[in-house]
């Protein structure tokens, strides 16, 4: 099944031809390493036969040699400064850390220097790299390895934060961000690696900083990104079976928000649902939920809802082994629905409030 609008799509299934997001983003890479000299690669494992944890960058070392596909030492710290000085030489540099929760450790070389690069220099030097992990639960690991940190990140001026939720959004996406002449963390969730689509190598990139309304409503706005995209699709076809008009606007750029797309739904639906897995407390849906209630209050006709992850560190057991996703770390399709059908009852039954 796949939904369009204007020239993104988003795949429930793929077709015949389709390719997985892991092959997208291979895809999306080699082209600009073709086309580009001055793009360059470096990463834990990347290089060699292996070609990284998730085989994004299969065949690129032996195809480009390993000057431009170089695998680094498992040292995030050494690895993000090495890309920062690489980036200001005038290297389109694209770093691969192996899983987000390992990313901390660079924090400081990607917040007090990459970030900062442009507006410490007044211009005179940029920084175009790309940072690239896997993020996310919904796989059988250890905590590190399932992190959702997008707000953490989103909360750094100088840095872009793009999360794509289908094979074609990762390829035009990636193009983009390579592209940029700014530093871009590009979060690539792992439960999403093998959603099929089909994905033409046609080397266009999608706008960055641009919400997608990917199915169009009128009773209520569901916003999501990377993978909860999964759950808020399938959501928004039992609520319309029921009745229920969804808005679905994958927010694919975190930050810079593209928050007139979400202003301009709820001024229509008056009612806004926003789902995400990383932990509630301080997740980037708390600040989506702010800026409508700060600019689109008069709009509303029930509360602002978040379906979200609980406040723990992700589990390193999983309990349901059908469908890798614990009640205790991922929102299920049933919860969205649910928190969309409260939303819905509201102001007759008021008890959403005490839920």
């Amino acid at each position: 099944m796949v939904i369009a609008t204007g020239s993104l799509h988003a795949t429930v299934s793929g077709s015949a031809g389709a390719i997985s997001m892991v092959d997208a983003l291979n895809q999306a890479l080699r082209h600009e390493l073709k086309r580009d000299p001055a793009v360059a690669l470096i990463g834990e494992d990347i290089g060699g036969k292996k070609g990284g944890v998730f085989l994004v960058t299969k065949g690129l070392a032996k195809e480009f040699g390993d000057d431009r596909v170089e695998s680094a030492r498992l040292d995030e710290a050494s690895l993000a400064g090495y890309a920062v000085g690489m980036a200001i030489a005038g290297i389109r540099v694209i770093v691969e850390f192996q899983f987000a929760g390992f990313s901390y450790a660079g924090l400081e070389q990607i917040i007090n220097h990459a970030a900062r690069m442009r507006n410490r220099t007044r211009g005179l030097l940029s920084c175009p790299m790309v940072i690239r992990m896997p993020y996310g639960a919904g796989v059988q690991s250890p905590e590190h390895h399932l992190e959702s940190p997008e707000a953490i990140y989103a909360h750094v001026p100088g840095l872009r934060v793009v999360i794509p939720s289908t094979p074609r959004r990762a390829y035009g996406l990636m193009l983009a961000a390579i592209r940029n002449n700014d530093p871009v963390v590009f979060l690539e969730p792992t439960r999403m690696y093998h959603d099929k689509d089909d994905v033409p190598d046609d080397g266009v990139a999608l706008p960055l900083d641009r919400c997608v309304v990917e199915r169009e409503g009128n009773d209520v706005t569901l916003v999501a990104w990377g993978a909860m995209m999964r759950e808020a699709r399938a959501a928004a076809v039992l609520l319309e079976a029921d009745g229920t008009s969804v808005e679905l606007i994958d927010v694919s750029t975190i930050t810079p928000l593209d928050f007139d797309t979400i202003y301009g739904s709820v001024k229509k639906t008056g009612r806004a649902v926003i789902v995400h897995e990383a932990p509630m407390n301080g997740g980037y849906g708390a600040e989506i939920a702010a800026r409508i209630a700060e600019k689109a209050l008069f709009f509303l006709n029930a509360p602002i809802r978040r379906v979200t992850a609980p406040d723990i560190i992700p589990p390193y057991t999983w309990r349901d082994h059908k469908t890798s996703m614990p009640r205790t770390v991922i929102p299920r399709v049933e919860d969205v629905v649910s928190f969309v059908r409260d939303v819905m009852r509201f102001p007759q039954d008021a008890q959403i409030l005490l839920k």
